[in-house]
């Protein structure tokens, strides 16, 4: 049995991995236009990092929603600040409400206007699937099995996409109680126009006590794995997902 590790991370310096593929038709489609994104995220969020350096560079100002009470901070929200991004800050419960109603970002907003664009959570529009799909047609040959870590379930969807029904597919959850994520795919794969593919398994005992939570045993899997390979590991999502495959490979 051979292993590939497809490097998404090196495909650009900043908007890298499954951020750039997700941004990328979303983007494409506000080409030569004035207009001004809208988002949301955690302190943390590589999504909001992401967008944050594409807007730049696209020449499009940008506004994050973030979870946190007013006047925390994070390095990731420095960067985003560093380029231009501005900031607003909301309640767990107003949180709650963007994932609910697709309008409710607007509240937030006091100069809301038709110029402004919504983004989903972790950039998890139906037309990110275009671009996630692109990563398998990348590919020399088609893998019996693909693994990755599981957010908001869109990266997922989009290999579903781009395998067409072929190989099958492990998705790793990042965060507790996450088996709403069927449903997701499900809704995703028939907004972008997909059939809804079954031919994946979600896993929803890695996330190691929870969204960004890290265990000693994960901190020296991540570890370990930089010095045999180096290959540098994030403990949010990679690090969980690798960690699962290495289990699920141990036990047969």
């Amino acid at each position: 049995m051979n292993l590939w590790i497809k490097r998404d991370d090196l495909l650009h310096p900043q908007v890298s991995g499954n951020k750039f593929r997700k941004l990328k038709y979303p983007l494409q489609a506000l080409a030569g236009q004035q207009v001004h994104m809208v988002s949301m995220g955690g302190l943390w969020s590589n999504h909001l990092h992401a967008l944050a350096h594409a807007a730049a560079i696209a020449g499009f100002p940008a506004t994050a929603l973030v979870r946190a009470a007013e006047g925390m901070n994070s390095a990731m929200l420095d960067d985003c600040r560093a380029l231009g991004m501005q900031i607003r800050f909301v309640s767990r419960e107003a949180y709650r409400a963007l994932r609910d109603d697709t309008e409710a970002w607007r509240q937030h907003l006091p100069d809301s206007s038709a110029q402004h664009v919504w983004l989903p959570e972790g950039g998890s529009a139906a037309t990110a699937l275009h671009g996630v799909a692109e990563l398998v047609s990348e590919l020399e040959f088609t893998p019996d099995l693909m693994v990755m870590a599981c957010g908001t379930g869109a990266t997922m969807a989009g290999v579903l996409a781009g395998l067409r029904g072929q190989g099958r597919v492990i998705g790793v959850a990042a965060f507790k109680n996450a088996d709403y994520l069927h449903t997701e795919v499900a809704r995703l794969l028939t907004a972008a126009g997909y059939p809804t593919h079954q031919n994946y398994q979600l896993l929803t005992t890695f996330h190691h006590g929870g969204y960004a939570k890290v265990s000693a045993e994960l901190s020296a899997f991540c570890e370990n794995f930089f010095e045999d390979t180096g290959i540098l590991l994030e403990p949010v999502y990679t690090g969980k997902m690798l960690f699962a495959l290495r289990e699920l490979w141990l036990s047969g």
